[in-house]
């Protein structure tokens, strides 16, 4: 039970990679709060030991600051939530590259404006980041937006590492290769050729496969626990090969 004790927050936990992650943490014995701005997809947890489901909007700041003002010390904090535009830079629009930085970017930087003063007073915490391989590791096609707003995500990660370094506080990112899940599986089906769509997703695997959302939950706990005690300000690739 690696995370006895602690206390974890998960945002876009309903599906995917944080509803993954959730199970993770909270099998290591993690007290987890796992939010969505989908209620419906929460249900999930109906029943699930150590989990408490709460809705929450990230794109809401006083949503955000009114429900961390209402929960226990945070030990971690998890921005899993973020959106994938599809589409070069001729095809971006001003609102496709607003949206994204406000809910990869900038929904970040509230959850983090609001763990801080719990984590500052009790001298420790994680806040673990979700970025990708396509960001400033590796640009990707017809990702110009997501790759854009992935690499700010990997600049605020060294931001808050660097700031807050001395003070018993660690921020990390976890870069994912492209995994199979239910947004992935959306994108595929928006396709002309769904199938053809995702032989292409599987061809830019080396591996020669997607990954499952279970496979990249271990790396959140690992971050979330004191294992990685000594990491801070780095991006954890799990990726399949992609950047090799």
């Amino acid at each position: 039970m690696r995370l006895k004790g602690k206390t974890a927050l998960v945002t876009a936990a309903g599906q995917g990679i944080g509803h993954a992650s959730v199970l993770a943490l909270a099998a290591e014995g993690a007290q987890v709060w796992a939010t969505d701005v989908n209620e419906k997809l929460l249900e999930r947890y109906a029943g699930v030991a150590n989990v408490t489901a709460v809705k929450l909007d990230v794109l809401d700041k006083a949503a955000i600051g009114a429900l961390f003002a209402k929960l226990p010390a945070l030990d971690v904090l998890f921005n899993c939530a973020g959106v994938v535009h599809n589409g070069t830079i001729e095809q971006a629009s001003d609102d496709d590259l607003a949206f994204a930085f406000a809910l990869n970017v900038r929904a970040q930087m509230w959850t983090i404006q609001a763990v801080l003063p719990g984590m500052l007073k009790a001298g420790r915490g994680s806040i673990i980041n979700m970025a990708s391989v396509c960001s400033s590791m590796k640009g990707l096609p017809n990702r110009f937006v997501y790759g854009t707003t992935k690499a700010a995500v990997l600049g605020l990660t060294k931001s808050v590492a660097a700031d807050y370094v001395a003070k018993g506080i660690r921020c990390n990112a976890v870069c994912p290769g492209t995994v199979d899940t239910p947004s992935l599986g959306d994108r595929i089906n928006a396709n002309a050729d769904p199938e053809e769509a995702r032989k292409a997703f599987i061809a830019r695997q080396p591996m020669g496969r997607l990954a499952q959302a279970e496979e990249i939950a271990p790396v959140v706990v690992f971050l979330a626990s004191d294992e990685s005690i000594f990491a801070t300000g780095q991006f954890f690739t799990v990726d399949g090969g992609i950047t090799i």
